[in-house]
């Protein structure tokens, strides 16, 4: 007997920030924000599978389906000190080769900026997949600079990033960002 395949065919990214007084809460609401309260969610890690299509955050949604068994690579972060800024982020590289599998980093953390988080998660999964595809880098060399030998070489078509950040709410309440990568069978 066959075992149903669980390769994910498509992919689609999302992102969300939620304000509550209780932390749970705060979560629900930034997945709420996201469009993905619905599933039950199930963190993987960080391969895009070969020939896994992109799909525009709207119809990934349209998708997911109430209940359902949803993989994520999920990012989340939450803090209920006002004015601390916190931050989640989905980073994404992909191969020219519609073959090989790509990878999606995630990371969470406070006081990086927007710009910054989209930088480091991006230059994480490009990072992987330079290694796995044996491109030659110096990894002290700014991220700009790797990411044009990246795309010089042929074997990287495309990096991307998905980012929320937000500052803690200035009464305290809890505040909490997720960044997804949502995988659709």
């Amino acid at each position: 007997m066959a075992r149903p395949s669980l390769v994910p065919r498509e992919v689609f990214f999302t992102k969300g920030v939620g304000k509550h007084r209780n932390r749970l809460q705060s979560f629900e609401l930034a997945l709420r924000h996201a469009g993905i309260e619905k599933g039950n969610l199930v963190r993987i890690s960080s391969i895009l599978p070969p020939k896994c299509k992109i799909l525009p955050r709207t119809r990934g949604l349209e998708r997911l389906h109430p209940g359902e068994i949803t993989y994520v690579v999920l990012a989340e972060a939450s803090t209920d000190e006002p004015s601390r800024l916190v931050g989640a982020g989905i980073g994404l590289a992909q191969p020219s080769s519609g073959d090989q599998y790509g990878y999606i980093s995630e990371h969470h953390g406070f006081g990086m900026t927007e710009q910054k988080l989209g930088d480091f998660v991006e230059d994480m999964a490009a990072t992987m997949l330079a290694t796995t595809l044996g491109i030659e880098f110096d990894p002290d060399v700014a991220y700009d600079e790797r990411k044009e030998i990246y795309k010089m070489s042929g074997k990287i078509v495309s990096t991307r990033a998905t980012v929320q950040t937000a500052e803690g709410d200035k009464n305290g309440l809890w505040t909490t960002v997720v960044a997804a990568a949502v995988m659709i069978l």
